[in-house]
């Protein structure tokens, strides 16, 4: 049996950085020196508050097919023959929406993540996650063919192309940017944040680990609620 994917995915909605979390800079006023009002403790305090920092958010939209057919395989006249039998085809598509969601968990977030140099400021983010939150088939767009010589897909079957198309989705991550963008998005939530404790724009730099392994970065799992 051959399981054929509609590997074709259509992001439909980004979500940019939750602008909720500058409240998590609380109502402290402004500083002029940050180098003697926050010190790396108050720092990493302020930013712990962000706890799981959800930036970014993909809806996908994908179709699973998949086909086989009831073929007559063997020798005949020391030829082989493999002739796919009258009505032996079955065959079924189905349209599956997903939600994957992009965040950054600062609850580890330590003075090992700060550098300072001068007035100057540089914080090295941890790295993003991303979740599959949902998925969902559509039932009601479901298209299915049966030959009469074959029998319906079970449920298990069904179910199994789900999870097919649930990894399909999941195994796109990288050439969909949504690691990038979760820490596009996480920058322009800390730098205001930044600000407000008294770093000018100028002095703060946002830094990434380089050479991701965003495959390392994905959880499987829906996540629960």
């Amino acid at each position: 049996m051959e399981v054929k994917r509609n590997n074709t995915i259509q992001v439909v909605g980004i979500v940019v950085a939750m602008l909720l979390c500058f409240s998590c800079t609380g109502k402290e006023s402004p500083v002029e020196d940050p180098t003697v009002a926050d010190s790396a403790p108050s720092l990493v305090m302020q930013v712990q508050k962000c706890s799981k920092l959800y930036t970014t958010e993909y809806h996908i939209h994908k179709i699973v097919t998949h086909h086989d057919v009831l073929r007559l395989k063997g020798n005949l006249l020391t030829k082989a023959i493999d002739i796919p039998l009258p009505l032996g085809e079955r065959k079924i598509a189905i349209p599956m929406d997903a939600t994957l969601k992009a965040y950054i968990d600062f609850s580890d977030f330590s003075e090992d993540n700060i550098e300072y140099n001068g007035e100057r400021i540089t914080i090295l983010l941890p790295d993003p996650k991303v979740v599959m939150t949902s998925s969902k088939i559509n039932q009601k767009e479901v298209r299915e063919y049966v030959g009469l010589t074959r029998s319906h897909f079970t449920d298990q079957e069904l179910t199994d192309y789900e999870q097919q198309g649930r990894q399909a989705i999941l195994n796109s991550v990288p050439e969909l940017g949504i690691v990038q963008m979760a820490q596009e998005n996480a920058a322009r939530v800390l730098v205001p944040m930044l600000t407000e404790m008294g770093y000018r724009e100028e002095n703060i730099t946002i830094a990434f680990r380089k050479n991701l392994d965003i495959m390392q970065l994905i959880n499987s799992n829906l996540e629960k609620k």
